[in-house]
């Protein structure tokens, strides 16, 4: 199965970099997007692929060239959790701080990069897999061996890496058609779905790189109207698993609002309807956004939501007030949902590893609209 035009469009959105920062792979804070796209366009991604191959390289497939580990001088490692196949997860990673562009220096690179891991505990370097800006792919643990990569995922994906790319730059358009011919033999060969899915993960590890003072962003959290603001009436619900594992779009259906004013009484109505109506402990939303642009504290982030089985107790439910089935939500409304999800996960009530999915994806329902959901899909870490 070639993954063709549809998966270089998956890559291509890639290059919009949602940069969490890893001190040795665990979790810290989300960065806002950078947009630094191939200026050529991907036509290029689609040349004349015979330029590649070279003599003194160990494998070539599927138009990419494979650096062995003893090609780019691995130090031997015994790593020991096996890798089912096929698994269902592929994971795409960007490492910043290794620039190159051949393949001596790639590989030099890569060796500082497994004495790293390797001395943060790790078996050997994070990746199955890591694609240089050369063009090159080079062997991390292999396709049977679980990375390090992204904890909760190790068992059940593949993950691969870009790294060599100058900070600030995308990746190389040869890198991106060598990661394209990667996953292309990795479905072909039995080692990855043929369905899987991408969370859309891109994390930075800037492990070698001197930290600079500074230089790292804060998330922009909204104001949040709290319940007291809107009139809330006293509620006691189950408590949420936190962090939590999903963030789930819905909307409230029925009439919208565009004031503050108005939202609060369409806020009051709704809880109303979910507690008189439904029997259940209060609104059924952890967060609810209006077409004013406000964010409004529902059950809130501690509180378990009630419109999503079998997820109330690990997803965030983020409701759009209104119906979205023809038209989307105003800029100022999308906005302030994707700046609440990014404070989600700063604040550490949101994993970073956190997949995205409307309400109609977990439930039989129409919600959050088909615009919304068009627009939802497009949004850093959607679930296909």
């Amino acid at each position: 199965m070639w993954v063709s035009w549809d998966h270089l469009r998956m890559l291509s959105w890639l290059l919009v970099f949602h940069t969490l920062v890893l001190p040795a792979l665990g979790v810290s804070s989300l960065e806002k997007p950078q947009t630094n796209q191939v200026s050529k366009g991907l036509q290029q991604l689609l040349g004349n692929i015979s330029q590649f191959f070279e003599k003194d390289i160990l494998g070539r497939d599927d138009a990419f060239i494979m650096v062995s580990r003893k090609g780019w001088g691995a130090e031997a490692t015994g790593c020991s959790s096996k890798l089912g196949r096929p698994v269902d997860v592929l994971v795409i990673h960007h490492v910043p701080g290794l620039e190159c562009h051949n393949q001596t220096v790639c590989s030099q690179k890569l060796r500082e990069l497994q004495a790293y891991h390797i001395r943060n505990h790790w078996c050997d370097v994070a990746y199955n897999f890591l694609v240089g800006d050369d063009g090159k792919v080079y062997e991390g643990v292999g396709w049977n061996v679980q990375g390090s990569h992204d904890q909760g995922y190790n068992n059940i994906s593949l993950g691969v890496a870009f790294f060599g790319t100058q900070e600030g730059h995308s990746p190389s358009p040869v890198a991106l058609l060598a990661m394209e011919a990667l996953i292309s033999h990795a479905v072909k060969k039995g080692h990855l779905s043929s369905k899987y899915i991408q969370p859309l993960l891109v994390k930075s590890e800037d492990c070698l790189v001197p930290p600079q003072k500074g230089k790292q962003k804060k998330a922009a959290c909204p104001h949040i109207v709290p319940r007291s603001a809107w009139g809330a009436r006293e509620s006691h619900c189950f408590k949420m698993t936190l962090p939590a594992k999903y963030a789930i779009i819905l909307h409230t259906a029925g009439r919208t609002c565009s004031q503050p004013d108005e939202c609060r009484l369409l806020i009051q109505d709704l809880q109303s309807f979910f507690m008189d109506r439904l029997n259940a402990c209060d609104i059924g939303y952890n967060f609810l956004v209006g077409q004013d642009g406000g964010v409004y504290e529902g059950v809130g982030w501690n509180n378990q939501g009630s419109k999503t089985d079998g997820y109330n107790d690990i997803a965030l439910s983020i409701a759009f007030m209104g119906i979205f089935t023809g038209s989307s939500p105003n800029a100022a409304a999308l906005q302030a949902a994707q700046d609440l999800i990014q404070c989600a996960v700063v604040k550490g009530y949101l994993t970073p590893n956190y997949l995205l999915m409307g309400h109609s994806d977990v439930s039989n329902t129409l919600s959050p609209g088909q615009a919304l959901y068009n627009i939802i899909k497009t949004w850093p870490h959607f679930k296909h």
